[in-house]
């Protein structure tokens, strides 16, 4: 272990702000390092001056403005008239309603705040526990990360110089396979507890709740239409997201004052600003790491073992699960990523296919008990104890990893759908 590392784990432990420790760390480590040029630490912060990172605060501010009790709300009676009355009941529902609601948001928090605080009272009235509703707006927000637009896959892309767009296009499969996976045992814990469904209603009632909603599903349709179809780039979609949100929450749904809308860029200041000065932070660590050998080292003693890219993956997911519940999903990405990233490549894993893998596995850390953040924000929502819900939400993150392993050993899952729309060729098959 390097002596930055070592430091960057007693800041850790010591309660010091991962920006923070990152930072100290790094500029200790540069210290100990003969001739290592100081301005390195100014150059590297300086890289987050990078175009492809505008889309962070424009995709934090499409969300805040979007993050309405209105806008939740007809996305989620939209998904209760499609699935509500498939067996699982209003668990379905949560599930499709984060699929829209995580097309819009961006935020994996944000995402279990708001469908978290509209779903988890009716589940509750139709016989689900609290720690039941909780653990499944848990599992399915776990499962929403995967939906672009992500801010994970933003930074990413940016620092790994990955095509953002063809991020966003990898994740849509595999989140509609974790989606059928977490629908197929809602289904099996349906039948075993009783729980009830909603009643079928008729395509007139769908239609209603569809015009509903209709505003608040063209924002995702505008933004990856417009990716996908190369009219804009990601960092240009954020943009047009903003100006669309704008225009809907205040003219159209009536929702947005001029005081929410000065809030809402204030508190995408501060946490754009809170993302920027982590990624600088990691930058200067990323350098320190190449430089003393570390990912080099780490490579070879993989070789050593034998097993090449089965065994590196499978230690990735191994190593992400806590890392990432630890440190609260990005900052955790930000450390790991100078030390696995270059051993991918020289062990030659897909980029592409690596950064979903690496999402997908912070979905699930971001709500493993006991330390995932995200859970902390359900149980507030549900009222249930951490136990209570731990024991309905394992094995929701057991199924949820089981996926991960399969997008792990599986990359075609990852390629199809940017291979399909021409912008990926997969280094292999």
């Amino acid at each position: 272990m390097t002596p930055a590392l070592a430091l960057f784990l007693a800041f850790i432990l010591a309660g010091v702000p991962i920006a923070f420790a990152l930072g100290a760390a790094a500029l200790a480590g540069l210290w100990l390092i003969e001739g290592a040029p100081l301005r390195i630490v100014a150059s590297r912060i300086f890289g987050i001056d990078n175009f492809s990172l505008l889309a962070i605060p424009f995709f934090i501010l499409a969300g805040e403005l979007m993050e309405t009790g209105g806008i939740s709300q007809r996305l989620v009676s939209l998904a209760r008239v499609l699935v509500g009355h498939v067996r699982g009941g209003l668990g379905n529902v949560v599930l499709v309603a984060m699929i829209f609601f995580s097309g819009i948001s961006g935020s994996t928090n944000a995402d279990a705040a708001a469908i978290g605080s509209v779903m988890i009272p009716p589940m509750k009235r139709q016989g689900y526990s609290g720690a039941h509703a909780g653990a499944i707006v848990a599992a399915a927000a776990g499962m929403g990360i995967l939906v672009p637009p992500c801010l994970t896959m933003v930074v990413y892309g940016s620092i790994t110089n990955t095509s953002i767009a063809t991020l966003f296009a990898a994740g849509f499969l595999p989140a509609l396979i974790m989606t059928a996976a977490l629908m197929v045992h809602l289904r099996i814990d349906a039948n075993r507890l009783g729980l009830k469904r909603d009643p079928r209603v008729s395509w007139r009632q769908r239609g209603k709740a569809f015009a509903h909603a209709f505003w608040a599903l063209l924002l995702p349709v505008i933004i990856f239409g417009g990716i996908l179809g190369g009219v804009f780039t990601p960092t240009e979609a954020a943009v047009v997201a903003v100006i669309y949100a704008i225009i809907v929450g205040m003219f159209v749904y009536c929702e947005i004052s001029f005081r929410f809308l000065l809030r809402s860029l204030v508190r995408t200041g501060i946490t754009s600003g809170i993302v920027m000065l982590l990624i600088g932070c990691a930058n200067i660590f990323a350098w320190l790491m190449t430089v003393s050998g570390v990912p080099a080292a780490l490579a070879g003693a993989i070789q050593a073992i034998g097993g090449g890219k089965v065994v590196f993956l499978a230690m990735s997911i191994a190593v992400f699960l806590p890392l990432f519940a630890l440190l609260d999903g990005l900052p955790g990405m930000l450390m790991i990523m100078p030390v696995f990233v270059p051993i991918a490549q020289q062990l030659g894993v897909d980029l592409v296919h690596y950064g979903i893998l690496m999402t997908t596995v912070m979905g699930i850390a971001l709500f493993l008990p006991p330390v995932g953040v995200g859970l902390y924000i359900v149980l507030g929502l549900s009222g249930a104890s951490l136990g209570e819900t731990s024991h309905y939400l394992v094995p929701y993150l057991a199924t949820m990893t089981a996926v991960a392993v399969v997008i792990a050993f599986v990359p075609w899952i990852v390629y199809l759908v940017p291979y399909v729309f021409g912008l990926y060729t997969p280094l292999s098959p």
